[in-house]
């Protein structure tokens, strides 16, 4: 990896588009289950044609409508629709036989995509052994009635299970993002209460002397003058701690951001690998590290979808510090005002380094070069 300019947040190039889940349209495909019936329509072995025709089409119709709206999130597709679809499906098996079965197969497909919950094994065995008994009235052989009952169990059970899949790792992300948010708000409430204790005790000595000031100003102007200058000396030093505070030099440290990190992320199910020799470092280097932890594990649980991440410390030459995971890559520069262009902006203060983009293969990788060195404890 190329080095960059000092503060510069270099973006490598993205791996690729966010994956996204399954929705209608890649379940339409399997209308195409619909030419079993048109062959045996093609060939003539259905009659009377216009009732194979009508019944083909209707259940083509139905299994696109009642797809489409599961996916909509209707309950009408499992109410009304599908038991529609079932009907006209066993129907049309029962009368036409032969190829007409792989609208049944159509059907599980239909009931895979709509129904929710536990009911989607229970369903699809019934309607597994609702086709056993219409094979075994119209005299199917046993090969094709086995056949056609585990193609109708396996067809339905493939997208329920998909679908409830993708369901959870879209729950799985709104909680990390909920504990991002969690952990912003904690951020935040720290701070506070960090300003409030440097900032409540100064304020109360100024008005102190303030009041001073005043009284001594119509018959002691030496003293209130120096009540004066304690007032500007007490106001030079409250701004220096006000901006320490700021730029995060009253920070946790580098320490007790590891020790949060390990915890937040295996609340968050990614595992964390942590290698860091033992250093004592300047206080401003210690908490900017530190800084540099929590912004690259907060941007791990809120946008990556790891699981697994590793943080790395090694001094050759000076101090870098590596964050790594194992998640999706976002595409794209960081929008200004994003947390890591803050962490650049505090790097480029102490003439350090910031690389963060996607590593080769797979994974985000954000890595902070600092000059200055630790001494081994």
């Amino acid at each position: 990896m190329k080095q960059n300019e000092p503060g510069e947040v270099r973006w490598l190039n993205p791996l690729g588009e966010d994956e996204q889940g399954p929705d209608a349209k890649g379940m339409y495909i399997w209308a195409a289950l619909a030419g079993g019936p048109l062959w045996d329509i093609a060939h003539g072995h259905a009659h009377p044609l216009w009732a194979a025709w009508a019944v083909t089409a209707a259940c083509t119709a139905l299994y696109v409508v009642t797809v489409r709206l599961s996916f909509a999130g209707s309950r009408r597709a499992e109410r009304l629709f599908l038991p529609l679809l079932g009907a006209v499906a066993f129907a049309a098996t029962a009368v036409f036989h032969g190829n007409f079965s792989l609208l049944l197969v159509m059907t599980a497909i239909a009931l895979g995509v709509s129904a929710r919950g536990r009911r989607p094994p229970i369903l699809l065995s019934a309607l597994a052994l609702a086709s056993l008994g219409v094979q075994i009235a119209i005299g199917s052989g046993v090969r094709d009635t086995v056949f056609l009952m585990w193609g109708i169990f396996t067809a339905g059970l493939i997208p329920a299970i998909m679908i409830r899949l993708w369901d959870a790792i879209r729950e799985l992300q709104r909680t990390r993002e909920e504990l991002a948010r969690a952990a912003v708000s904690e951020e935040r409430l720290r701070f506070s209460r960090d300003l409030h204790d440097l900032l409540g005790h100064t304020l109360s000595v100024m008005v102190v002397k303030a009041e001073a000031v005043r009284r001594l100003a119509p018959k002691d102007a030496d003293g209130a003058a120096r009540q004066a200058a304690d007032i500007e000396q007490i106001g030079r030093e409250a701004l220096t701690e006000v901006r320490a505070a700021v730029t995060g030099y009253r920070g946790r440290g580098l320490a007790a951001e590891l020790e949060t990190a390990r915890t937040v992320l295996t609340d968050a199910g990614i595992g964390v690998t942590v290698r860091t020799p033992v250093l004592r470092l300047p206080p401003e280097t210690d908490v900017l590290l530190g800084w540099a932890v929590r912004e690259g594990v907060t941007n791990v649980i809120r946008h990556s979808g790891a699981r697994s991440c590793e943080i790395d410390l090694r001094e050759p030459g000076g101090l870098v510090l590596e964050i790594r995971d194992d998640g999706a890559c976002a595409p794209g520069p960081a929008p200004r005002g994003n947390g890591l262009v803050g962490l650049g902006e505090r790097v480029a203060a102490a003439d350090g380094t910031l690389d963060a983009g996607p590593r080769p293969g797979a994974g985000f990788l954000l890595r902070v070069t600092l000059p200055e060195r630790g001494e081994s404890a």
